[in-house]
């Protein structure tokens, strides 16, 4: 099952996880150090909170769309190639407290959109929301940069 993901910035995590809790009559599907994600059913939804004392509340983070395999994702990035926007793909990558296959594109607004699967969940170090590596910060609150990107080429936030 696919699912639109929508990932928020939030100001005080607790407060968040109570008004959509209520909101979508479920509780979180993870809780970690400034993240949640809830897996709602009705509508199909995987909201993310992130929370960022840097970012006005309420904010976009970033947009997203949940398949269930590493074949969807390459699909999309090789369908949105052809049609001739830049992508950038992530392998393998520890970002939210999961492993995950994905690929990046951006809006004409420039809003990031991403098309993932999770491939496991992990725990981050001292509340990371995504993978260090030489030339990315530690954060899911970006995405890797497309202004240069090229199919395959290294993203980094």
């Amino acid at each position: 099952m696919s699912r639109v993901q929508l990932a928020l910035n939030v100001s005080d995590l607790d407060q968040a996880i109570d008004f959509y809790s209520k909101l979508f009559a479920t509780e979180p599907a993870k809780v970690r150090p400034g993240y949640a994600n809830f897996a709602v059913v009705d509508p199909p939804l995987k909201l993310v909170l992130i929370e960022d004392a840097n970012q006005t509340p309420g904010t976009l983070n970033h947009l997203g769309v949940e398949v269930p395999s590493t074949e969807e994702v390459s699909a999309a990035q090789a369908r949105l190639t052809g049609e001739g926007l830049a992508t950038t793909m992530e392998e393998q990558t520890a970002c939210c407290y999961a492993v995950q296959d994905k690929v990046w594109v951006d809006g004409p607004g420039g809003e990031p959109w991403e098309i993932y699967t999770v491939l496991s969940d992990t725990e981050m170090p001292a509340g990371q929301l995504r993978s260090a590596a030489p030339g990315e910060a530690a954060c899911c609150a970006t995405r890797p940069d497309l202004a240069e990107a090229t199919p395959g080429a290294d993203p980094c936030c």
